[in-house]
């Protein structure tokens, strides 16, 4: 039996592309197993995702701690349990600290809605417009310990519309983070992922692979 990666999806809200791994792992398209989904907070859709998936789920509610440190410990703890070899961030609105970044190195990723290295942090969509840009789109990367500045593993970018606001922005990024993300951890599961010393992911046995994918949508 061919194996298939243990992946554990933390959110904190929605959980719309927790939905498209659930889906690429129900019809063959996706190599994992979902072994488990977090949310440090009650009542989000993500958990309900999981619960009708028939998936382990787990709140863990981050304010029940007294810092950063401890949390981030009782992540660790349900993961390891789960025996976790991907850990995907699925909108999951905490900072992490150094120490759960460094101990699942290069088997963390994180999707943003930007592409990176410009625009990390918050509302970048509204940036974006604001700045005049052409280009946005969404970056699929290695999580290290600064934030949003780990290896991109794969982009999607399209053309900014004169007529867009940061909500209709957003919806159209949503549609490529759809597609990127279950990409990314598709060639995670596979195998293909390299990180070079310069820091840059390499894609081994991908050949005529594109890690920037412009989108019209």
């Amino acid at each position: 039996m061919t194996h298939k990666t243990r992946v554990a999806v933390l959110v904190s809200g929605f959980g719309s592309n927790l939905q498209t791994f659930i889906n690429g792992a129900n019809n063959g398209t996706l190599p994992i197993e979902i072994v488990g989904v977090i949310s440090n907070k009650e009542d989000v859709f993500g958990l309900e995702r999981a619960k009708n998936a028939g998936i382990a789920s787990q709140c863990i509610p981050h304010g029940q701690y007294v810092d950063r440190e401890t949390f981030d410990q009782a992540l660790l703890a349900q993961l390891e349990e789960w025996q976790t070899e991907l850990v995907v961030l699925a909108g999951f609105m905490r900072i992490l600290s150094s120490s759960f970044v460094e101990h699942f190195k290069n088997r963390l990723i994180n999707i943003h809605p930007s592409l990176l290295p410009s625009y990390t942090g918050l509302n970048t969509h509204q940036r974006v417009i604001d700045a005049g840009e052409k280009w946005h789109g969404a970056s699929v990367h290695f999580v290290t310990p600064k934030l949003d500045a780990g290896p991109v593993i794969v982009q999607g970018k399209l053309r900014v519309h004169e007529n867009d606001t940061a909500e209709t922005l957003e919806q159209r990024i949503h549609t490529i983070e759809h597609q990127i993300y279950p990409l990314a951890v598709q060639w995670f599961a596979e195998g293909k992922l390299c990180i070079a010393n310069e820091g840059n992911v390499l894609l081994n046995n991908a050949e005529n692979t594109e890690q920037v994918i412009t989108f019209n949508v």
